[in-house]
């Protein structure tokens, strides 16, 4: 097909705001799917993704479309819209030459859709506003295009009205989709580049791409190069996603698809690489993105049911499908052979433990997950460090360097206040204030990651009626005044549980820390003591009680000698036991760390 009647665009949205249901109706408008193979959210095939009712990965399809007489191929590329997965919204823009804004008529325009503008503006994407969910009783589309043209630009004249879910106005836009928005450039004579935008890895046929052609072509049968790694492939399968796997001969400039080339191994492929000819090779790569930056880490290990190589072995998978996860082994006395892996944020986290339990069957101990640290040594070097375990020996700390964020939060304009007094709490500092409408406010913080990554989402929500959204964008490492806690269980450090907290809060964290530690580890035979240290010092101690037996129950009348030999041997039994007593910590007590609240 001519470049010039191809479409390549993504649906950017903040979560809940109808891309998923949009890209339904534009396969029932242009008749890619059968009335038998309909179904709701038909591009989130992940059974995880049906049940939370959000998109985890980016989806393709290839759509065909009628217009004055001419047929024109529709490439979509659905996107999550959780802040988590703002690697995956980069990606497939870099694919696109176009994208459209979603915004819910309802809620109008919310810190995701901000960030996903950002995201769009960077990548030189053309955007079409729309307005969803007009057909609500609460909606108002013309208060929400003012709002899109106030912070975003695109003008209110130019927003499209929608209901995604019943269809009204999805056939113009459509149309405007052909007439606004620019078909690729024609590159067909060009050498070969294909940009490997996303891929997963099948038990059958192994690596399965998915490329966008932006110069040449790709044909089955063709001998191809791998530009990052060098390694050279023939292609045993092309095709397109209509939204099955359908198999093609030949894929021009501009096409978006999937190549299958007995590739075995996913580590071969890099997200961003570039796929060539082998016989006439482009002369550089292209561009590609930027590696993804894990925000988030915890340490998994195996639970009661789990060998640590079956561990090993999901982790293997996960990552073949997930590039922005990753895993090294690590080794904690109190746990054992385990994991540390790192996330995107708090969401993805608790995705890929879910996929870990569902898919594969496996049960973990997880740790309470941390944010990475910058230490700036005595001797002048930068250490990058994303557990407290990896904190180098006091005396050769210079500083510590902590992450901080851009922080959006757009709020009902009678929410300010909690919403302030729960930010200053959090150390976060006020950058500016912009109202959006007579009712909603936009506020703009400096924070420190790790005082927002893991309740404060769930507090201002709470405290604004569920209202509040929020974003974050990284901008880099600060020096701070920062302590490790240390928490001691029967007088042995558990790495586990030690915590870098800013030095202010550091005496009252840890106090509350052991005294719900008290409420969760389970009492045993011997007493256990709980302590808390920091620098080395020892600042707080809890006691978990022994169980008592009455072994004297038994004993009756005689002199009194009897029970006192028989309550001595006790005594001493449980010293002996309390010296060689391992103690079990319930997955509850690495989770308790989390909670900052009273």
């Amino acid at each position: 097909m001519k470049t010039e009647h191809i479409r390549n665009f993504s649906i950017i949205a903040h979560i809940d705001h109808g891309k998923s249901t949009l890209a339904d109706r534009m396969l029932d408008i242009t008749h890619t799917v059968s009335e038998r193979d309909r179904k709701e959210q038909l591009l989130d095939d992940m059974e995880l993704e049906r049940e939370r009712g959000i998109t985890i990965k980016s989806s393709a399809v290839t759509m065909r479309y009628e217009f004055e007489g001419q047929e024109y191929m529709l490439n979509l590329i659905d996107t999550p819209g959780h802040v988590d997965f703002n690697y995956e919204v980069s990606r497939a823009l870099a694919a696109c030459e176009g994208a459209l804004l979603v915004v819910d008529a309802t809620q109008g325009v919310e810190a995701q859709t901000v960030a996903n503008t950002y995201l769009a503006v960077e990548s030189n994407t053309e955007l079409i506003g729309v307005v969803n969910k007009v057909d609500l009783p609460a909606a108002q589309p013309d208060v929400v295009a003012e709002e899109i043209e106030h912070i975003i630009g695109v003008r209110k004249e130019e927003c499209f009205y929608i209901s995604a879910k019943s269809g009204k106005g999805v056939e113009e836009l459509l149309r405007a989709i052909v007439l606004l928005l620019p078909p690729p450039e024609n590159l067909n004579d060009e050498p070969t580049a294909a940009l490997v935008f996303d891929s997963h890895c099948d038990a059958y046929r192994g690596v399965i791409c998915y490329v966008r052609v932006v110069a040449g072509s790709l044909r089955k049968g063709q001998k191809i190069r791998l530009m990052r790694s060098g390694r050279s492939y023939v292609i045993s399968e092309l095709g397109k996603f209509t939204p099955q796997m359908t198999p093609i001969e030949k894929m021009g400039a501009g096409e978006v698809g999937y190549v299958i080339a007995n590739i075995r191994n996913l580590s071969d492929v890099t997200i961003g690489d570039t796929i060539t000819d082998e016989a006439e090779p482009a002369k550089k790569p292209l561009p590609g993105y930027n590696p993804p930056m894990q925000m988030v880490f915890s340490d998994f290990y195996p639970g009661n049911n789990t060998e640590y190589d079956e561990l090993r072995s999901a982790f293997n998978k996960l990552a073949l499908n997930d590039a922005s996860f990753s895993f090294a082994p690590q080794n904690s006395p109190a746990l054992g052979f385990g994991f540390r892996c790192g996330f995107l944020g708090l969401l993805h986290m608790e995705i890929i433990q879910e996929r870990l339990e569902r898919e594969n069957q496996i049960d973990v101990v997880q740790t309470a997950p941390t944010v990475s640290y910058e230490v700036k040594t005595s001797d002048g070097q930068i250490e990058r460090i994303d557990s407290p375990s990896e904190m180098p020996d006091r005396s050769a700390i210079e500083e510590i360097r902590e992450p901080f964020v851009k922080l959006e939060i757009i709020t009902h304009a009678d929410s300010i206040g909690p919403i302030m007094k729960l930010a200053e709490d959090r150390r976060c500092n006020l950058l500016k204030t912009e109202y959006l409408s007579t009712i909603r406010v936009m506020l703009e913080y400096k924070a420190p990651l790790a005082e927002i990554v893991y309740d404060f989402f769930d507090l201002i929500k709470g405290a604004s009626r569920g209202y509040a959204t929020m974003d974050y964008e990284f901008l880099g490492f600060e020096p701070g005044n920062l302590v490790r806690i240390d928490i001691l269980i029967n007088s042995q450090p558990v790495d586990a549980l030690a915590l870098i907290v800013h030095r202010s809060k550091a005496e009252l964290r840890g106090r509350k820390l052991i005294k719900k530690l008290r409420q969760v580890i389970p009492r045993h035979q011997f007493e256990i003591p709980l302590q808390v240290a920091i620098g080395g010092k020892i600042i707080a101690r809890e006691t978990i009680r022994a169980y008592r037996k009455n072994v004297t129950a038994k004993l009756y009348g005689g002199d009194v000698t009897r029970k006192m030999k028989v309550l001595k041997k006790q005594r001493e039994g449980k010293k002996r036991m309390k010296n060689i007593g391992q103690v079990e910590v319930p997955q509850e007590a690495f989770m308790s760390i989390l909670d900052t609240s009273d």
